[in-house]
């Protein structure tokens, strides 16, 4: 009898979990508030991905989580396309350099297809350009050590369209150590990091505290006198132990500087299996090194054959939609939007939000939910378009 009932729960589990990963029902209603509204996903790795392989993306590509049609087809009007600066760049005139290139990319983009995507610089210009049926892209810096402790950096990045910096990305930089960092270098903010950070609200560029260690965290909020946004975080109450992530006295500090978390979509940001699992591929892949050596076909390989030996467990749409929920829950529908880290995660994306044609998946799962059409508005782009607005309102005044 017990085994016929540990069966049953079992099948049940199965079940649950393959309906799970099914193809949603999109609704017209989901797929209208898709087309009808500005989608701004605040962290788009494409430049980087045109770094490593240049494809032309304003039209539709074999790879890669991000082109025309596709975005066209998921109504994604505004990305913030990602100027990221690996951390081996720090203290080195190439971060600058890198910089530079990967905005000239971004212009590139623009000028193959000026009749499909324009740059933004200002909510103002995003509203224009979704009138015109055109796609914003934003720019944003994922890791701050471009700047190289000149503030004319910060000005010179400013006039080229960066509107958001992230302090630092995987090692403490000259500017703030990283969650990803034990030396804890700065034990928060760097002297010149606090500086940058008053400076940038000044100039009217968005504090980013993703990738920060949370003394850096506490000290940014102290500082800005703008409300701060994290670019691509996800929650720690889902991945415990996970410093990337935010827990909840950090989500409740982050209300009451009225600022924004835009969750990131990585399958390990969003449960805690897949964290389990990038975890045990990291100390496997470091066990590979010590014994075989960086230039040997045993570490080269290691992660294909980790993979194939350990199947990555997805996350689903159910688990990105359980961290917007816990969010609203503990600090309301004002704080959260998306900010998918599409190009940036390989292939950890969950099942159903593969790629930017499936925000009309995220949305009917908000509806699903009971979400209003003006709380999903408010998560696709109100939340953050506040954020800009109070930061340029700010710097006009500064």
């Amino acid at each position: 009898m017990n085994k016929i009932l540990k069966f049953g729960a079992l099948f049940a589990i199965s079940t649950l979990y393959v309906s799970s990963v099914l193809a949603i029902t999109v609704s017209d209603k989901a797929h209208k508030l898709a087309q009808e509204n500005i989608i701004i996903d605040s962290h788009i790795d494409v430049p980087y991905r045109l770094e490593k392989k240049w494809v032309d993306v304003t039209k539709a590509t074999a790879d890669g989580d991000f082109d025309y049609p596709r975005a066209k087809q998921g109504g994604l009007n505004a990305p913030f396309m990602s100027i990221y600066i690996p951390a081996s760049l720090d203290n080195s005139a190439n971060s600058t350099k890198l910089a530079d290139k990967l905005i000239d990319y971004v212009e590139a983009i623009v000028g193959r297809a000026p009749d499909k995507f324009a740059i933004a610089t200002s909510t103002a210009e995003v509203k224009q350009q979704f009138a015109k049926g055109l796609i914003s892209l934003p720019l944003g810096m994922e890791n701050g050590s471009p700047i190289q402790g000149d503030l004319a950096n910060l000005q010179h990045f400013y006039e080229r369209g960066i509107r958001y910096i992230t302090l630092a990305h995987s090692m403490a930089n000259h500017i703030s150590d990283s969650s990803y960092d034990l030396r804890r270098k700065w034990k928060g903010l760097s002297p010149f990091g606090k500086e940058l950070v008053a400076e940038m609200n000044k100039v009217g560029v968005l504090v980013d505290i993703s990738h920060v260690s949370d003394a850096a965290f506490y000290q940014a909020l102290e500082i800005s006198q703008t409300p701060v946004i994290a670019s691509h975080s996800s929650l720690r109450a889902f991945t415990p132990g996970f410093e990337r992530n935010m827990d909840d006295d950090m989500i409740k500090a982050l209300g009451k500087n009225g600022g924004v978390i835009q969750i990131n979509f990585g399958s390990t940001f969003v449960t805690k299996r897949a964290n389990a699992w990038s975890k045990k591929r990291s100390a496997g892949q470091k066990e590979a090194e010590e014994k075989f050596g960086k230039d040997s076909e045993e570490y080269k390989h290691f992660r294909d054959q980790f993979a194939e030996e350990n199947p990555l467990p997805y996350a689903t749409l159910d688990s990105v939609l359980d961290h917007i929920d816990h969010v609203v829950k503990l600090i309301g529908i004002d704080h959260v939007g998306i900010g998918s880290d599409y190009d940036g995660v390989g292939d950890s994306l969950p099942t159903n939000l593969k790629d930017v044609s499936t925000y009309p998946n995220l949305i009917q799962g908000l509806i699903n939910r009971g979400y209003t059409d003006a709380h999903i508005i408010q998560i696709l782009s109100g939340n953050f378009m506040r954020v800009w607005k109070a930061n340029e309102e700010y710097a006009a005044k500064h």
